[in-house]
């Protein structure tokens, strides 16, 4: 299982990538191998300011529904058009071109409370 070192990670399975002011975010490998095949992604949050922790999507697998958790506080500026019609992206690239969501990050101090990488791989137990 991969887990880039570059990316922060949070207890809900999400990756972020931080660029500057901005970061992309979307579900880890973990999470995906979890939920098995996705079949469908809904982001209905764009333009919107979302709290960290709150919910910004979901995702839907074959067999199953789970919200998608924002892990800054940031507003979400674009969707990956991507998904609309391959969701399969997060199956097959989710830290590249299955990422869900960018935002513009609005208190970058709340980027100390993520997970690294080595963290990430405890808690999932990999």
């Amino acid at each position: 299982m991969n887990f880039p070192s570059e990316l922060k990670y949070t207890k809900d399975h999400e990756w972020i990538r931080v660029e500057g002011n901005d970061a992309y975010i979307g579900i880890t490998e973990f999470a995906q191998h979890e939920l098995g095949d996705i079949v469908y992604v809904d982001v209905s949050s764009k333009g919107k300011e979302v709290a960290k922790e709150e919910v910004f999507g979901t995702v839907e697998a074959v067999k199953t529904v789970s919200d998608l958790f924002m892990p800054l506080t940031g507003t979400v500026n674009e969707t990956n058009p991507a998904l609309d019609s391959q969701p399969e992206l997060v199956n097959t690239d989710p830290y590249g071109q299955g990422w869900m969501v960018k935002i513009s990050i609005k208190d970058a101090s709340e980027i100390a409370g993520l997970l690294s990488a080595e963290a990430y791989q405890s808690l999932v137990g990999a």
